[in-house]
């Protein structure tokens, strides 16, 4: 198709879009490399709950609920802990737990709720239950980084603050598929958490996000969404957050962890579940989303174009402009979400998101399963 656009308009089409691409590194991107945490004269420990909802997860349960158990934290705080009708042993296993550290709270679920399929019904009844107003969600496969998770994602809050978006990162292993799913990980972040420092939130992550339990009530929950499998973290988000009751934290402390998927075949299944929410984002969101991965995917396109039918100086050029600026910007933020380890994979593995939008793209259009586990 390129070859039927004369030489120049291609080249044309390459400085608009590598523009469109700066604007973005420039004006959102960049947000994190400046961001600074704001200091504050006295620290601050509100009382929290935390929630964990799992469907047959006893050994995730096993393995990452002593994580929330030994949280450096003085104040009250709650972990309650949603076990959403397993068929395995994770009612024993949450059991013994509390029998041993006496400091959880349990709700076993044993009736499904017709209709609403996902995570939104047991997370609601974990919500619902929850005795704090300031929430922390979490998932069962996820473990915090530190022992001050806790400490760092509540420390934003005050009258004004009512969402904390939070990083989850992904462990790390050996492999390029390890590296993949941690960079496309580390890219949503790099828009969500930009964005909502530009004033723009449209989404969080249910492996570390807060807000408060009055928010969620005011907004009658998850009921606009209750018949979509997917949504309870980042379409509701999307809902109800604003230029100024949303805040961020980034710093490793409050990170959370989870294991990635072994295999493409896991990975691929993950994403389509979790890519097909997207479509049901605010038309502002989409239009700012969907400019960025248009801009993003014709780039390289255009580049070669513009070298073989037009200047190849030209397309060099611009590839190479481009190419420093998002160095520069992905890796200092990368720094700061502790994946410094993938700076110098930054060109290859934005090349090989030519790959991952040609995949995913269709999953817009798909209809969803309706299952969360």
């Amino acid at each position: 198709m390129l070859i039927l656009i004369p030489g120049y308009l291609l080249f044309v089409a390459l400085l608009f879009f590598t523009a469109v691409l700066l604007f973005y590194y420039c004006y959102f991107f960049a947000r994190l490399v400046f961001y600074r945490k704001k200091k504050r004269s006295s620290s601050q420990e509100h009382p929290v709950s935390m929630i964990v909802c799992g469907k047959n997860e006893a050994a995730s349960f096993a393995r990452n609920i002593p994580g929330l158990i030994f949280q450096e934290y003085r104040t009250s705080h709650q972990i309650l802990v949603v076990n959403d009708n397993s068929e395995d042993n994770s009612k024993d296993v949450l059991e013994a737990l509390n029998a041993k550290y006496h400091c959880l709270t349990l709700v076993h679920l044993r009736q499904k709720a017709l209709h609403i399929p996902g995570k939104k019904y047991p997370l609601s009844v974990g919500i619902r239950e929850a005795i704090h107003e300031i929430l922390l969600l979490t998932d069962a496969d996820c473990v915090p980084a530190t022992e001050f998770w806790l400490q760092k994602m509540q420390e934003p809050y005050d009258d004004d603050i009512e969402i904390v978006l939070g990083y989850g990162a992904y462990h790390k292993y050996p492999g390029f598929l390890n590296k993949v799913i941690r960079y496309e990980t580390f890219h949503s972040a790099l828009q969500y958490l930009s964005y909502a420092l530009a004033g723009v939130p449209y989404m969080g992550v249910g492996r570390n996000l807060s807000y408060k339990k009055s928010l969620f009530l005011e907004h009658k929950g998850f009921s606009d969404i209750n018949h979509l499998p997917g949504g309870d973290d980042d379409l509701f988000i999307n809902k109800v957050a604003t230029k100024n009751n949303t805040a961020i934290v980034i710093e490793p402390e409050a990170h959370t962890l989870s294991s990635p998927k072994r295999t493409w075949a896991e990975w691929k299944k993950q994403k389509t579940r979790h890519f097909s929410t997207s479509k049901y984002y605010k038309t502002k969101h989409k239009i700012l989303l969907g400019l960025y991965s248009l801009s993003h995917f014709l780039f390289y396109f255009l580049v070669i174009g513009t070298a073989i039918w037009f200047d190849w100086r030209a397309g060099v050029t611009v590839l190479v402009i481009k190419s420093a600026i998002q160095q520069w910007i992905f890796g200092d933020v990368m720094k700061k979400l502790n994946e410094a380890d993938l700076r110098k994979w930054v060109l290859l593995l934005d090349l090989w998101m030519l790959f991952y939008y040609l995949f995913f793209a269709p999953m817009l259009i798909k209809k969803e399963k309706k299952t969360w586990n």
